[in-house]
């Protein structure tokens, strides 16, 4: 038996150190679509922006986790280390996100003919790769 999916994207939930600065750099640098704010049982709020079909939920605990994640990227550790946001427009979205202090870690390099790429790092250190096919 397989897994019956019900919906073309998936959610990913983020833990995360630092919430003022994670809710920037998912709305304002990389300009998401803010969904909506929800309590999260135990204590927290999960804060949830679109991605197309998928959702991306930043949530802050309360009380907060006791432990961070590997940090290092692809390379540092097993695990879920970065994931992948299609888009039309990577060097203008590489460009906001300079502006607005990230840390580049890949600039727009292309990997193949008609596919660029480049790696972003959230506030917290998590890696976003962008993917531009032509």
């Amino acid at each position: 038996m397989t897994v019956e999916v019900t919906k073309a994207g998936i959610d990913i939930g983020i833990i995360t150190k630092d919430i003022d600065a994670m809710m920037a750099f998912y709305g304002d640098t990389l300009g998401l679509e803010f969904e909506t704010s929800m309590p999260m049982p135990g204590g927290g709020t999960m804060n949830r922006f679109k991605v197309g079909d998928s959702i991306i939920k930043v949530i802050e605990l309360d009380p907060a986790a006791p432990a961070d994640a590997a940090p290092g990227g692809i390379r540092a550790a097993s695990g879920y280390r970065y994931w992948t946001i299609h888009c039309s427009n990577l060097e203008a979205t590489v460009q906001k996100a300079t502006e607005a202090g990230s840390k580049i870690v890949v600039g727009a390099k292309e990997v193949r003919p008609g596919t660029t790429i480049a790696i972003i790092a959230d506030p917290d250190g998590n890696w976003v790769e962008l993917l531009q096919i032509s």
